[in-house]
């Protein structure tokens, strides 16, 4: 394995209108640090204020993960993995952080647990047919803080989101596309020309006119989904307290030691 610790962890390019955002960590499984908050979160904001700019697609580098979430790694060095001047913005700088122009995943493989996250917050989804989503959380003593729990279920029917969440087991591509989680599932190799072909259908649209349908869409006042405020406080109060159990403990120590984890419910 080589260190990807030289390349940016980052990659931003146009095409045409549409800004292509790529978390640039493949070695790591796009896992998301600092580095991916940064500079995911600025190309939002400067998407968000150029009016050339007309959607954008977020996607990860490589052909194996999109993203696999959070870097144990960064965690287990006590790493903060937000923006240090926008920590608001959550997870990868992306997932609280909402803006006018209309945002695609291109899942271009496994999406576990933060993955899933993104492609939750984004507008529409193109997710090559080998991709995987879930939130594995519980598997580990820990929740999907980054929006996944409220999230999912307002965008599933709800039994099959519980039975996600409650029981940390993926969904397959087509199944994701059956429930309604993903607006198209594409060949291996082909996600991102998919989600630029959909990008083009979106941005051949008066752009005021597709910026002024997300807002009312989404309920947005002053730049907030007004109606997730509540969700995104609940987690962080469930998320204070989960935290300093011995289960969360437990949970990522099993995993890194690969063992079953024995669960004490304290």
């Amino acid at each position: 394995m080589t260190d990807d610790s030289a390349q940016p962890a980052v990659l931003v390019d146009r095409s045409g209108n549409v800004l292509v955002i790529t978390i640039n960590r493949p070695d790591a499984r796009n896992a998301v640090n600092s580095a991916v908050s940064i500079g995911v979160g600025d190309a939002l904001e400067d998407a968000q204020h150029d009016p050339d700019v007309r959607a954008v697609v977020i996607t990860g580098a490589g052909d194996k993960s999109f993203c696999a979430g959070a870097d144990l790694k960064a965690i287990a060095r006590r790493e903060n993995l937000y923006h240090p001047h926008h920590g608001e913005w959550g997870f990868a700088g992306y997932v609280h952080h909402f803006i006018d122009k209309p945002t695609i995943a291109a899942v271009n493989g496994a999406a576990l647990g933060g993955g899933t996250e993104l492609a939750l917050a984004s507008d529409l989804v193109v997710a090559d047919e080998r991709a995987k989503f879930g939130l594995p959380e519980v598997k580990r003593g820990l929740i999907a803080a980054a929006g996944g729990v409220f999230r999912i279920v307002n965008q599933l029917p709800r039994k099959v989101a519980m039975e996600m969440l409650l029981t940390g087991e993926p969904l397959t591509a087509s199944d994701a596309l059956e429930w309604g989680l993903v607006n198209q599932v594409v060949k291996e190799g082909s996600v991102l020309d998919a989600a630029l072909a959909l990008a083009a259908r979106v941005t051949a649209n008066a752009p005021l006119s597709v910026q002024a349908s997300k807002r009312i869409a989404y309920g947005v006042d002053d730049g907030v989904i007004t109606a997730e405020e509540a969700g995104w406080d609940r987690t962080l109060r469930e998320m204070r307290s989960l935290i300093r159990s011995e289960d969360a403990t437990e949970g990522p120590m099993a995993f890194a030691e690969k063992r079953e984890p024995v669960w004490k419910a304290r």
